[in-house]
């Protein structure tokens, strides 16, 4: 009697137990619940979970949601009850859907959605339409065919996977890896004949990038391939998961790579262009900007990365946002440097090796970095300006500078007399004339004025060699021109002093230079320029 007893119990539990789940569709968690519940091995009721599809008789309805079921297995698709809404009036505002909906899948399978129908949730019409198609693609006949012909130990499972199905795992595997060999040597090819059609460089650092960058491509092919191939192995739901993860994963890096790898070619080809142009301002942006862009991919890469583990792609991006925007308020003077080295590299008011004067600091510009611009005094101590204070000062850059002027007096005694005055403006410009390293275009030699202690004479010239050092030798070497003049007219050069007037005492003479005047003398030492001249260029 208590043995009759206690089996009445345990069937009575059991009866209540199965009325506990009934068919539900009043919210999208429901309904989803409905469908895959009565679809378990342990509830099989197919003519419950037919319930969510909409529009379609009991026999077709049943045949919807069953493959509906194996897609998702397929894909490895595992619903999170946890995150799928329970409110009836549910509208997922991310899509453009009209009305009431919930899309499982967004970024994975965003033709599968659910609609609120009355006052019921279905799976969309749209869904069910489209199921025959997408179960056929994934499930070809012959593998349903193979599944069904297979005898039994095929069927035997291990790890939750079927033998005929690791037999079926290793042929995809040497598949893979036959087409790998052969895509590899395609598509450096083509790689290699678009290269030369775009930009027609060739050297072996853009070969050598080329070929990196041809393997992740061609993996990125066999990775879609086997994603295609993958679900018609019918594996369980919980390896198609871990599977499509893992490829998921594999096809982010494998993406990450191709584009650094992309960076580094790019970078090489506008490297190789910066190096024929002229201004050495783009050599320097050369290295700022390939970091700026490896940094760049290495950042969306490992964002796209966060969302395969279930984080809200939403999220990510307005948590970039917010850090990004913390991260510029605790350091607000690097951004601004950041700026200014953009408005250096776009406004280019100066090149690498330029002699510029910024404030109180002088001399040539050796680097342009992210932060600050180092200078080279001419005393060779190196100066570190920020680039924002950089950006915002008057640069007077002296390298842009068509010539190099010099401008100077020279001072000759008061007792000169006006024919070696003359003689000596005329010789000098016979010298600037005849200099190489002077522009004879534009220049200036002229008796100007009276000083205290000398005749004045304006020397203003223009060398045409920029360099800093050339400008030195080229003066020396006309400082030198003009003392042999002076020397050979017999001009003398002033210098600070005072005259005592003695010519009223008895038996007192002043000093006096016996100067040199005849015509004939002078006309041949003005001559002998011309001659030196000559010989010196021969």
């Amino acid at each position: 009697m208590k043995k009759l007893l206690l089996l009445f119990l345990l069937f009575t539990a059991s009866l209540i137990a199965q009325n506990k789940v009934k068919v539900d569709l009043s919210n999208p968690n429901a309904t989803i619940h409905t469908h895959l519940y009565f679809l378990n091995s342990g509830s099989y009721e197919p003519e419950k979970a037919a319930a969510v599809i909409y529009g379609y008789d009991s026999m077709e309805a049943e045949e919807i949601a069953v493959k509906l079921k194996k897609i998702m297995e397929a894909k490895g698709l595992k619903v999170d009850f946890s995150k799928v809404p329970t409110n009836r009036m549910y509208s997922d505002t991310t899509t453009t859907k009209e009305g009431h909906q919930y899309v499982l899948f967004p970024s994975k399978m965003p033709e599968i959605y659910l609609e609120k129908i009355e006052d019921n949730w279905y799976y969309s019409k749209e869904t069910s339409g489209k199921v025959k198609e997408l179960y056929q693609s994934m499930y070809p006949w012959y593998m349903v065919k193979l599944q069904q012909i297979m005898p039994d130990v095929g069927h035997r499972t291990l790890f939750n996977i079927e033998l005929w199905q690791y037999f079926g795992l290793l042929i995809l595997i040497i598949i893979s890896t036959g087409l790998f060999y052969v895509l590899r040597k395609i598509v450096y090819f083509i790689l290699n004949k678009t290269q030369h059609l775009i930009i027609n460089i060739s050297n072996d650092e853009i070969k050598s990038s080329l070929k990196k960058l041809t393997r992740p491509v061609v993996l990125l092919m066999l990775m879609a391939f086997v994603k295609k191939t993958l679900p018609s192995l019918l594996l369980h739901i919980d390896v198609s998961n871990f599977l499509f993860l893992a490829i998921n994963i594999m096809v982010i890096v494998f993406w990450i790579y191709v584009f650094l790898k992309l960076v580094q070619v790019l970078m090489s080809v506008y490297g190789k262009y910066a190096e024929s142009t002229v201004s050495k301002l783009d050599d320097q942006l050369v290295p700022v900007l390939r970091n700026f862009l490896l940094g760049l991919v290495i950042f969306i890469g490992i964002l796209k990365l966060l969302t395969l583990f279930g984080v809200d792609p939403v999220t990510v991006i307005a948590g970039a946002s917010i850090g990004g925007i913390a991260i510029a308020l605790a350091s607000q003077d690097t951004v601004k440097n950041f700026i200014g080295t953009i408005m250096i590299f776009v406004d280019k008011p100066f090149h690498i090796g330029d002699w510029i004067e910024a404030g109180t600091v002088v001399g040539t510009v050796e680097t342009v970095g992210f932060r600050s611009t180092t200078v080279r005094a001419a005393d060779t101590t190196i100066f570190q300006i920020p680039n924002s204070q950089l950006s915002e000062m008057v640069v007077n850059n002296k390298g842009l500078r068509s010539f190099r002027r010099y401008t100077t007096n020279l001072g000759i005694r008061y007792d000169t007399p006006p024919e070696l005055i003359e003689a000596f403006v005329q010789g000098i410009r016979s010298i600037i004339e005849l200099e190489p390293s002077t522009r004879t275009e534009q220049f200036n030699v002229e008796f100007v004025g009276f000083s205290d202690s000398s005749l004045s004479i304006l020397l203003n010239v223009y060398f045409v060699n920029l360099d800093w050092n050339s400008e030195q030798s080229s003066k020396h070497i006309l400082h030198m021109k003009i003392l042999k003049l002076a020397s050979s007219l017999g001009v003398g050069f002033a210098f600070p002093s005072s005259t005592l007037m003695i010519e009223q005492f008895l038996d007192k003479k002043g000093v006096e230079i016996d100067y040199n005047t005849d015509e004939k003398r002078i006309q041949q030492i003005l001559d002998s320029i011309n001659v030196k001249q000559e010989d010196e260029k021969n």
